[in-house]
């Protein structure tokens, strides 16, 4: 037997492995298993005939506040400002604390596009870094070290000295809703004088040492997409501490208009990112849900863990110590960083019908941010190469 035919056979072997474990879980499927489907068990309904009784369906009406009330109260934040999708609320995030064009943002390699597109949005450029392998998010030694190597302050102002360009914020993602290590994440951005925002559009009822993700940065930004833990259809929301950073992420996402009984006077360029009504009712019902949405996701997470324990060749991805994830999407890491091997196993589980998918292609690999400055990604490659997301809806554990 040759070698390519041996590793043939072990990758073959493994996928057996891994189909198995799977299946022990989740039990057989006569279709495809969805990777994460919406779940409409509340009042829904109700919310949502509501605004078609009453007409308040568009940007403006009693479940848009009521929404933006239920998230500050979740997350224990300071305001929640209800847009439209979750790109708008970190392009807000990256606007308010001070994103200017022509400055660089500092954010994980391994991440979704959203997290790059927003930065290019308020007409800077990413500035790609490392991830680590326990939460996959940013790894904060690696990043003082590729700052000590390429950064300095200038009159307390965070500069690349190769570009010359301002380094403004650190942006940092929790993947599938595994909180990252915001201590000495923060540690560092306080040295090196960094506005530091949280991409928190996975990690909604996610705790880091017991507070709610969201809360660290100076703004944060959550996702309600369709294939989120919560969500609106389509929506986001800013969340942050600051008072005036709330009202002005209001006014900003709200055209910035002038109130006035009649008079359309706006006194700055805004942004027409409302959240509709009609979206905010859905999402009401939904978070009146949330905690029992997680715990449904957390014991599914839980059989996922049981069955890959004696699994040889793979680890499930649990979150690490001192967190409590909703476990967004449930995902299994490969030993063997091999992408042959890994989309090997990819095709047994959607064959199978159990739908699958990697992580996402890293963003220094796109053509479009294929120039952008980037520390050294070793770790980020590896990720890219051995991790899998599973079925992750919260009904999944029901059966």
């Amino acid at each position: 037997m040759t070698q390519s035919s041996a590793a043939a056979v072990q990758t073959s072997a493994l996928a057996d492995r891994i189909l198995a474990a799977v299946r022990e879980v989740l039990g057989p499927t006569d279709g495809v298993m969805p990777l994460h489907e919406p779940e409409f068990r509340g009042r829904e309904w109700d919310y949502v005939k509501d605004c078609l009784d009453t007409g308040w369906v568009s940007s403006v009406g009693g479940y848009v506040d009521r929404i933006e009330a239920d998230l500050a109260r979740i997350a224990g934040v300071e305001r929640a400002v209800a847009v439209a999708n979750g790109t708008a609320a970190l392009h807000i995030c990256l606007d308010l604390v001070g994103v200017k064009p022509g400055d660089e943002v500092l954010i994980p390699d391994l991440t979704f596009i959203a997290t790059a597109n927003a930065v290019s949005y308020a007409g800077a450029r990413p500035h790609f870094v490392d991830s680590e392998p326990v939460s996959l998010g940013v790894d904060a030694g690696r990043l003082e070290a590729h700052l000590q190597a390429v950064a300095e302050l200038r009159e307390g102002v965070c500069h690349n000295r190769a570009t010359g360009a301002p380094i403004r914020a650190l942006v940092v993602m929790h993947a599938f809703g595994h909180p990252c290590d915001l201590d000495a994440i923060e540690a560092v951005t306080v040295r090196w004088n960094l506005a530091l925002v949280e991409d928190a559009a996975e990690s909604l009822g996610s705790l880091y040492k017991g507070a709610h993700t969201g809360g660290r940065g100076r703004v944060a930004a959550l996702s309600f997409n369709g294939n989120k833990v919560v969500t609106t259809g389509g929506g986001g929301a800013i969340l942050t501490n600051d008072a005036e950073l709330g009202r002005r992420a209001k006014h900003l996402t709200t055209t910035a208009r002038v109130p006035h009984r009649w008079s359309f006077i706006h006194d700055q360029i805004g942004y027409n990112y409302r959240m509709p009504n009609l979206n905010a009712a859905l999402g009401c019902a939904q978070l009146e849900r949330l905690d029992d949405m997680i715990r449904r996701k957390r014991d599914l997470a839980a059989r996922y863990a049981a069955a890959f324990k004696e699994v040889q060749g793979v680890r499930f991805l649990a979150e690490p110590e001192g967190t409590h994830s909703n476990y967004w999407l449930n995902a299994i890491v490969l030993d063997d960083a091999d992408l042959e091997s890994r989309d090997r196993v990819l095709e047994r589980l959607n064959d199978a019908g159990y739908m699958s998918r990697p992580i996402w292609t890293l963003m220094h690999r796109l053509p479009m941010y294929a120039d952008c400055p980037r520390a050294d990604l070793v770790v980020a490659e590896r990720l890219e190469a051995t991790v899998i997301n599973l079925p992750s809806s919260p009904k999944l554990v029901d059966a």
